[in-house]
């Protein structure tokens, strides 16, 4: 559909879309994502999940949020998070514009669609928001960058079919998965190396022309002393008119997220260092396994 991710409207989006209720769809019940067989499942997307051999099992809740529900599910590789976003409809958080700007749609009738904001127009936008998150999850994946694990694709027409879900290797364990590091506990030493940690894969991003959009300990993940970086389907580029400021609100997030560990850097000198860093040499890329 955009540039950034060369997803193209066809017919057979379109009618997805159409097949699509008319009602937006917000938080869902785990009652509604669990039975004894498939087609006990309530929930179509889940159901859908299974039938693709996505998923096994959807476990429980861990995290819902303004724009997503995440949950412990079971594959046939293991332990996965299945992170399930809500219609753009049904969110408390709308305003996608500032991270938009600067993108290229190729089909003028989507784009003015999504910028009327019309019911067709929502649901194109709530399919490129997904898409983007599994193709920006694929590349940082395949660049090295301490990201999750997609485990659908990187064929663009295979994670298509998962919309609005997007399904990644669970980091942690099953019984305690990875907490966020704005929730946890650091002792000096740990702090550090989360930090130095945080700004370097902020570094990482940068050198890959992108900001991230919504960098703080919210969005970075604390296991086994090791930083992991998640949420991105707001990722911009350097075509994106606002790239300067989100990369200055980035750092300005980062360190005042910070304070709390005892790290008390200034955002000016935050993004001096990632801007620094950004120049170096950039993680070893991972291979693809068939």
């Amino acid at each position: 559909m955009s540039a950034h991710h060369d997803q193209d409207w066809d017919a057979d989006t379109e009618q997805k879309l159409r097949r699509k209720s008319t009602k937006p769809q917000g938080r869902r019940k785990l009652a509604d994502l669990t039975g004894e067989d498939p087609s006990d499942v309530a929930d179509d997307t889940i159901r859908r999940l299974l039938d693709l051999g996505h998923l096994t099992e959807v476990v429980c809740e861990l995290k819902s949020g303004k724009e997503a529900t995440a949950y412990l599910a079971q594959t046939a590789r293991g332990p996965a998070l299945l992170k399930i976003y809500r219609d753009f409809a049904a969110r408390s958080f709308k305003n996608d514009a500032i991270y938009r700007e600067g993108q290229v749609v190729l089909d003028q009738r989507a784009q003015r669609a999504m910028a009327s904001r019309s019911r067709k127009g929502l649901e194109m936008l709530q399919f490129d928001w997904v898409m983007a998150e599994y193709a920006h999850l694929w590349q940082l994946w395949q660049a090295g960058l301490s990201v999750p694990e997609p485990l659908v694709g990187p064929n663009v027409k295979t994670y298509a079919e998962t919309v609005p879900a997007v399904l990644m290797r669970l980091i942690g364990t099953e019984e305690q998965p990875a907490p966020r590091l704005s929730d946890v506990k650091l002792t000096p030493e740990e702090a550090q190396s989360a930090w130095q940690q945080s700004v370097a894969g902020m570094a990482d991003l940068l050198r890959l022309g992108y900001a991230h959009g919504d960098y703080s300990t919210y969005n970075l993940l604390w296991w086994e002393n090791t930083v992991t970086i998640i949420d991105f389907p707001q990722l911009t580029t350097r075509t994106n008119p606002n790239f300067t400021d989100l990369l200055r609100r980035d750092a300005q997030s980062l360190a005042t997220s910070f304070r709390k560990h005892g790290i008390h850097e200034s955002a000016e000198g935050t993004l001096r260092e990632v801007q620094r860093r950004a120049l170096g040499p950039a993680p070893e890329p991972r291979v693809l396994l068939p």
